[in-house]
């Protein structure tokens, strides 16, 4: 744990909740924020209406503080890969408050998906970030192995 930041007290990773709409909110805005992408209230009610829906795939936890202040957020999903006939998970989205990164929390996170994942018989938990998130990849290249694929992305909205 890098000595700058804060000692955490006890952590919590759980299930996403009703109640915690307001928080969830407040931290996935930043996420956004720091991948400069545009987020709207109308993407946020959206995203937020499938991970409370049981029957979507899309699947959230939240790291939470003995004080229920929501402090992380996985978002993460089951996919099917053909290649090799099984469901694999996916990280969609993962972050922590600036003021709390280096604590250990990305971490217990990523853990509690893969916790899930081993429930499910996933083959695999992926996930992508930034080539230039150096600070995650720390953290990543820990807990994973770096893989030879390169991401693309055809905008199907033009």
């Amino acid at each position: 744990m890098n000595k700058d930041r804060p000692t955490l007290s006890p952590l919590k990773i759980r299930p996403l909740e009703t109640r915690d709409r307001t928080p969830w909110a407040q931290l996935y805005r930043q996420y956004a924020d720091f991948y400069q992408s545009t987020m709207t209230d109308a993407i946020l009610d959206r995203s937020w209406s499938w991970l409370m829906d049981p029957h979507h795939p899309l699947e959230g936890l939240v790291a939470e503080a003995e004080d229920q202040q929501l402090l992380g957020l996985a978002h993460f999903r089951a996919c099917p890969d053909p290649l090799i006939a099984q469901d694999v998970g996916f990280l969609d989205d993962l972050f922590v408050a600036p003021d709390r990164r280096g604590s250990g929390i990305g971490r217990r996170l990523i853990v509690g998906v893969a916790a899930k994942g081993k429930e499910r018989n996933w083959a695999v938990l992926r996930w992508i970030t930034a080539d230039s998130n150096a600070p995650a990849r720390q953290l990543y290249d820990q807990l994973a192995q770096v893989t030879h694929w390169v991401s693309y992305d055809l905008d199907l909205q033009r």
